[in-house]
């Protein structure tokens, strides 16, 4: 007997592959209790497409079993689509029908639901392509999701029946199923809805389904740019609050791509990029909390697996809201996903037979007890060992002091007694000499350094006090309107009035002005500092960035500067320009932007303009824009108010995390 789970697809003949297979089918789609992810069965299946590409389970179009009233006949068929599971695959299909390398095709997402047709009022499932069941009976659980409009199924459409994330984990929360319990997943629920006969009981419970439009979010891109923008394109759809398992990639060209026809089981103009090429299964082994500034970063240590080439044996977990959210304990079996050079984080997990809780309650310096600040642990001991090193870490970057860097600041603190930025500047050669690997060649480099160091600008011994959300930039706009001497006796009201900083900032930086007023005036006699404040009036077009994108925030800033704009770290009506990791999110930075009418870019459009953009206010509202060239029209649909905003650690932390931990 073939073990259900623990097999190894390459190794069975094509009999086994298909009792496997048929096994798994059952258990998906007529039980709707997969005992295997995605990425496995997708291990059986191409296995068997490998022994005969011919046989009838490697072209079939599986549904799930549902409750219907009938059947309905498809005025166009509802065809699956063709397999990639790597970019190369992609690359090699799309060769194939290219008539120009600047073919352009449409990237959306491929959602984990039941695919689903509206039109002349009736509600069929996709069934086997050409006839689908009628589900019009569930009309009263679902919610439109389309370009524009956010509301009752009222219009021809076709696309995915799925539950929003935000909504499985605030309404599921609490709907029991029937025969009691709660659903274990998304896809799940919306399986077992389908296949009841009454849905009094969900509706009594208010239970929500969501029929997304397939044709709502959709990023262009030319043949010849899908290998560079591919990366940036996968992290910025998996940022969209639905469950989805791939990537849906058809050519713009409708005419064209309607013109090449389909097989009977695939149109040949479209192909599904599945998760499996940039994802795999492992075992959560332990989680480590690695110190910030300011909080916390859980780092996952993992079964060691293989994804595209690189052996992965670490992957972030962002901060301690997501391990919640995520529900991951240690012992569990994970997915985690590396996509191109993005950092491999974990995307879900499936509890382990022996788990346990992969959150800490103590700091794991000093052992005080931690507390939360909105999603991350810090410690907030003031003789914290590790929290003090990077604190001071941050602060030598503040100031400047380039050739200073963690390991041997740890060392000045541990043996020359250095607790703060004050000790470093009062450093001499006889104590920079008794540190480890300093000869009197390296010791006198960095002594001049630290030298030099003492002519700053204000606004750099602003951002080296560590204030939360007060950096360089911040720093510079506040110290242009009032000198450090007059910002130390504004009031907490003062301080919100500036503008850019909010009530939030002005409590921070009234609390520690003060409670840092005696470090910060012996600081001050250490340097000789330069006043922001009455410098050149020149305006130049100031840029902000937001996002978790590929290198630190200071590369963009110093390519920004090159270009003659002024990087900033708010976004205020006087904005030039805002540049998004994915101009397709929600909150924060983004929604202000556009209720300012500020011009947003994406990353990759911004780095590859190769000259200074004179960004100026845009005269329309700058919801939609598009994400892969200046000349193109807008295909990208800002999603609904209530996305939630995906929550990142401090980009410092996990890239100084994934070049330690990166296996090549």
């Amino acid at each position: 007997m073939i073990d259900s789970k623990n097999f190894q697809a390459d190794k069975l003949n094509e009999q086994e592959l298909v009792e496997l297979i048929d096994y798994h089918n059952r258990c998906y789609w007529e039980k709707g209790e997969p005992e295997i992810s995605d990425e496995r069965y997708d291990e059986l299946i191409r296995a068997l497409e490998k022994i005969n590409p011919d046989h009838v389970l490697v072209s079939a179009v599986n549904a799930p079993l549902v409750e219907s009233s009938g059947k309905v006949t498809h005025s166009k068929p509802m065809l699956s689509l063709n397999k990639a599971y790597s970019l190369e695959e992609v690359i090699d299909w799309a060769a194939k029908y290219i008539r120009t390398p600047d073919e352009i095709f449409l990237l959306q997402p491929k959602y984990d639901g039941i695919s689903a047709n509206y039109t002349n009022n009736i509600l069929a499932t996709r069934g086997d392509g050409e006839v689908g069941e009628n589900i019009s009976d569930k009309l009263p659980l679902l919610e439109l999701e389309t370009s524009g409009y956010q509301g009752p199924v009222d219009r021809p459409v076709r696309g995915e029946i799925v539950i929003r994330d935000d909504d499985f984990k605030n309404l599921y929360s609490r709907i029991v199923r029937k025969g009691g319990g709660a659903y274990k997943n998304s896809r799940n629920a919306v399986a077992g809805i389908m296949g009841l006969k009454d849905i009094s009981d969900m509706l009594a419970q208010k239970a929500k389904l969501t029929l997304v439009d397939y044709d709502m979010f959709s990023y262009q891109v030319k043949y010849s740019e899908l290998t560079t923008k591919w990366a940036q394109i996968l992290e910025e759809i998996e940022q969209l609050p639905y469950p989805m398992d791939g990537i849906v990639i058809k050519l713009k060209d409708i005419a064209y791509c309607d013109s090449l026809g389909a097989t009977a089981h695939h149109p040949r103009g479209q192909i599904a990029f599945k998760f499996s090429g940039i994802r795999r299964e492992s075992t959560l082994l332990n989680v480590e909390w690695s110190f910030g500034k300011n909080c916390l970063t859980p780092v996952a240590t993992v079964e060691p697996v293989e994804i595209g080439g690189v052996t992965i044996t670490h992957a972030t977990l962002h901060n301690a809201q997501n391990i919640i959210d995520k529900d991951i304990h240690i012992g569990d079996r994970i997915i985690i996903e590396r996509a191109g050079d993005v950092i491999p984080y974990i995307v879900s997990a499936l509890p382990g037979e022996n788990r346990r809780s992969a959150l800490i309650e103590n700091c794991p310096c000093c052992n005080t007890v931690l507390e939360r600040r909105g999603p991350e642990l810090c410690c907030h001991a003031p003789d914290c060992f590790e929290t003090k090193l990077q604190r001071l870490c941050a602060a030598v970057r503040n100031i400047g002091i380039e050739r200073l860097g963690e390991p041997n600041i740890r060392r000045m603190m541990q043996k020359l007694n250095v607790k703060s930025l004050k000790d470093i500047f009062n450093l001499d050669l006889n104590s920079i000499m008794q540190l480890e690997g300093f000869k009197d060649k390296s010791a006198n480099n960095l002594l001049n350094e630290i030298a030099n160091a003492r002519n700053v600008s204000d606004y750099q011994v602003l951002a080296a006090l560590n204030i939360p959300n007060i950096g360089p930039n911040i720093a510079k706009m506040i110290l242009a309107v009032y000198s450090l001497s007059e910002l130390r006796s504004l009031s907490v009201e003062e301080l919100s009035a500036i503008n850019g900083i909010g009530p939030e900032r002005a409590e921070a930086l009234r609390r520690e002005l003060t409670s840092q007023s005696e470090f910060l005036d012996e600081l001050l006699a250490a340097l000789n500092v330069t006043p922001t404040k009455g410098q050149s009036n020149t305006v130049l077009p100031t840029i902000c960035f937001t996002g978790k994108m590929p290198e630190k925030r200071s590369y963009y800033e110093n390519i920004a500067r090159e270009r003659g704009f002024e990087p900033v770290d708010a976004v205020t009506k006087e904005l030039s320009l805002l540049v998004a990791a994915d101009t397709a999110a929600t909150g924060g930075k983004l929604d202000k932007a556009r209720k300012e009418n500020i011009k947003i870019i994406s990353l990759n459009d911004w780095l590859n303009s190769s000259v200074a953009i004179q960004a100026t206010p845009a005269a329309e509202p700058a919801k939609e824009y598009d994400l892969f060239g200046f000349d193109q029209p807008a295909t990208v649909v800002a999603p609904p108010e209530s996305t939630p905003p995906k929550i990142t650690a401090e980009p410092e932390d996990l890239f100084s995390f994934a070049a330690k931990n990166n296996n090549k």
